[in-house]
This record gives structure tokens, sequence and C-alpha cells, in this order.
């Protein structure tokens, strides 16, 4: 008997495993594919995603295998200085193959005892009060107490549980690869520049070891969209879009995908729940499909694992929903917004010119990036201070870095008075008493404490021990004295 089964071993599933294993939960993952994907959709970590492995302890791990690009408005590829004003440490993208990123993941999730079994499709699920029963396609059963999808797009346990997936089918198609070019390269450099100039879904740029990433856009939607393209399908349509097919050869992958925008309707269906793609797909305008299913799970990990530990204040698990339902159709509005501003036809080009206008403006280009990066978003806790429902950046205190202080996914109660408890809380709450350090001319913070949750969103604000108890009991539940 596990406590969680996790259909789907990529990034959203190895992060909410990972998440789960701080908190003790027994916790299984099962992957379809007997080897990890060779296919790399994603090619990077946004604000959000970074500080939330900085959170964890393993930002150094990313570091070390990707590339820092200074942060800059690119909303629609419209591409703009960094707006002034955003609120991070990590004013920058960190560029690496969605390949490592899952390695990362995975070997994050193995060292905290998660259970990975890989070649394990799931093809059947039946739950009742006590649990969930797993069916896997070799014919194995097995129980758990709870079940979260992350399964993808073509979600198995989302079409298994009847959950309607409403949207926009996909109306355009573009075709992505790896390959190698016989084109010179500088030749190469050149027409890339020409032909974005008018075509923002092409691109052929170099990788390593004379390998390239093409991306050209189909002549239309395939009728079978799971079938891969073929080597003959990108030259062609690489001389239609380019004039010339670089004398691409030797591919080591080719795939499409399309614009199609689906969310779930609900996010739980009893003892399982939906994380990652298996709840929302969206074109990948802005590069914020796999963010957004880490930042699923890092919502999801420590409300769950108060649920199985018996710790969890009634209602705590539905406000994975409530949270990360509105943050998800906010973003298959922009990336819609963004398609359109990315068309070539004159109406949407006339928008594009407006729009790269009003980004001159640095309160728009903040905006537009901050929903990218997805630095904007604040969860309604109700009314209060400003902080209160958004993420807390890192600041520095003056024994060290706040988020030095959150790698074990406890809450944190960062005392500025030394005047408050927690101590009915102190198996699930750790109480800080520090004050932001403003020697290096930084910022200091104008409460004098607040509550983090574990996932790094403020709680509360203030200096009433009341009110204090009130917000550590609606999420963290109740005392034990």
């Amino acid at each position: 008997m596990f406590d969680v089964i996790i259909a789907g071993g990529g990034p959203t599933g190895m992060m909410l495993a990972a998440e789960l294993r701080l908190h003790g939960v027994r916790v299984l993952v099962v992957e379809r594919d007997a080897e990890p994907g060779k296919i790399v959709r994603s090619l990077g970590l946004h604000v959000r995603s970074i500080e939330i492995m900085d959170q964890r302890g393993i930002l150094d791990r990313f570091l070390e295998r990707g590339t820092e690009y200074p942060l800059g408005g690119f909303f629609a590829a419209i591409s703009k200085p960094a707006p002034e004003g955003l609120d991070t440490a990590h004013p920058y993208v960190l560029g690496i193959p969605q390949s490592i990123t899952d390695r990362l993941l995975e070997e994050r999730a193995a060292e905290l005892g998660a259970e990975i079994r890989r070649g394990r499709a799931l093809t059947g699920l039946d739950q009742d009060e006590d649990g969930v029963t797993a069916g896997l396609a070799d014919g194995t059963r097995l129980r758990a107490r709870y079940l979260v999808g992350c399964d993808g797009g073509r979600s198995t346990v989302r079409r298994l549980l009847g959950i309607p997936f409403p949207g926009e089918p996909a109306t355009a198609e573009t075709l992505l690869g790896e390959m190698e070019a016989a084109e010179d390269p500088e030749q190469i450099i050149k027409i890339v520049e020409e032909v974005r100039e008018t075509e923002k879904r092409f691109g052929l740029g170099p990788i390593g070891d004379g390998i390239y990433r093409v991306a050209v856009p189909a002549e239309e939607v395939a009728e079978d969209r799971a079938a891969p393209p073929t080597l003959e399908d990108f030259r062609r349509r690489l001389r239609a879009v380019a004039g010339t097919d670089f004398g691409v050869h030797s591919p080591r992958w080719l795939s499409r995908f399309g614009d199609a925008t689906r969310q779930a309707e609900r996010y739980r269906e009893g003892r399982v729940l939906l994380a990652g793609d298996a709840a929302h797909i969206h074109p990948p305008a802005g590069g914020q499909g796999l963010n957004l299913g880490v930042q699923d799970a890092f919502n999801l990990g420590w409300k769950l694992a108060a649920e199985v530990g018996g710790r969890a204040p009634e209602g705590l698990l539905d406000t994975y929903q409530t949270e990360r339902h509105p943050v998800a159709a906010a973003v298959l509005d922009n990336t819609r917004a963004q398609m359109e501003l990315m068309s070539n036809a004159p109406g949407p080009r006339a928008v594009r010119r407006l729009v790269s206008r009003l980004m001159d403006f640095n309160e728009v280009n903040r905006y537009l990036t901050e929903r990218i990066i997805a630095t904007a978003i604040r969860y309604d806790f109700g009314e209060g201070h400003e902080l209160l429902g958004r993420r807390m950046p890192d600041v520095r205190l003056k024994r060290g870095r706040l988020y030095e202080l959150t790698r074990g996914g406890r809450g944190l109660l960062l005392d500025q008075t030394g005047r408050l408890s927690a101590a009915g809380w102190a198996d699930r709450v750790d109480h800080v008493i520090d004050t932001v350090d403003i020697a290096d001319g930084g910022a200091g913070l104008d409460v004098p404490a607040l509550l983090l949750r574990p996932d790094g969103h403020v709680a509360w604000t203030g200096e009433d021990q009341a009110g204090l108890e009130d917000a550590l009991a609606r999420w963290f539940g109740a005392s034990a004295d």
C-alpha cells in the first residue's frame, strides 16, 4: 500500500514526488516509457521555477548544466530590454534542455526515497472511500490512498475519470526536431534573421556538435497528430518558408505541436488529482508549459502530504484547484494572445506593432513579462497586506538568505519582533527570529512578521498573536498543544 501513486514521470510528476518525500509520504511513480524521452520540447526555466529550485536547495545542479540569459521583455517574441522593478534575485532565464531538467528532477526524487518504475503504463483505476486501485498494462494492480495524474495532454487518468477537457482544437501546427544541416553556418544565420522578420514561428539554431534545433510552420494540422513528421516533411516546409532546406539530414528526433488550448473542468475527483499537462495544454509561446507544471506540483505537494499525514485543515486539498485553475486559465489566455500577435495576417501584425510600442512603457513591459515568468501570481487569501497571497522573493536576513531557510518544505514564521510564538505548530512550522539586512542597500521588510506556507506564499502578516494563530490553524491544522 502506497500513500500516493503518481502516473507520469515527467518534470511535474518528479517534482511532486520529491515534494511529497520531503514529508515522508510513501510515493510510487509509474512511467509508461521504459527510457527517458529524447524529445526536447522545453529549453529553459523561468524566474519562478528558478526560485523554486533555490527554495529547495537544488538550484546549483541546474546552474551547473544550464546557461543564464539576461531577462528581457519577450512577450510574443517582441524583444525589449528587461523591465525595471522585477522583485527577484534571479533576473534571468536559465537555458537548459528539458532532458536535463527531467533527469535532475528524477535524481532528486530518487535521492529522497521515491520509488520509480519505468515501462509501466497505467491503464485503469478504481477508487473507494479508502483509496485508489491502479491497474497497469502488465496486469499488476497497485493500491494507494491517493493517485495523481501527471501523464500529459493525452492523460489516461483524466480520460478514465471522465473529466471534461474543454477548449479550442489546434488550428495551426509547427514541426519541431533536431538534425544536422549541410548549409554554411553564416548563411544559415543570415537566412534565419531574414525569415524571422515576418515568420515568428520559424527557427533554426545550433545546439552543439553540428546539430540544429529546427522549428517551421506546418502546412496544415495533421489528421493523426500522434504520428511524427518525416524528414521530407521538414525539407518541404523549409523550402516553402525559407527558400532552402539548409541541407538538413540525420535527424535525432522529429515531432510536431499545435496551438490547441484546453483545461480540465476540475483538478480533483475524489482521491484522484490532475497536474501539469494532464490538467491544461496551451501553445508553447513564452515557454511556460514545463514551468506551469512544476509550479502545480509545488503547490500541491505539501497540501497532499498534509492530507496523507492526517494533519490537513478542512478544505486544504481543495485549495489546489481554487488556486491553480485560475493561474492556468490566465496562461491559456496569454498564450492565445501571443499566438495571435505572431500571425502573418495584416490585422494581427498591426496589433503587434501597437503592442511593441506599448511595451516601451516600463509598466506595460513589466506587466507582460511578469505573467510569463510567473512572479505576479497572487492567490486570493482575502483582504490584507499587499504581500498576502504572493510568493515571497528571496531577501537577505542578518543570518543568511530567506530561501536557505525553506529547504525542508515546512512553514516558516519570520518574526522581526521576537514576541510571537508558533510553539503549537513546531512540528510543521519553523519560527525564525531575525530581521532583514539592509546594509547592502537592499529594501527592508515593512511588516513586523510574516508567515510563509511551504510553497513560499505569504499566508499572514502582522504582529498580533491571535491573528497569527488563526492563520496557522487555517493552513497547518490544529495546534499540537
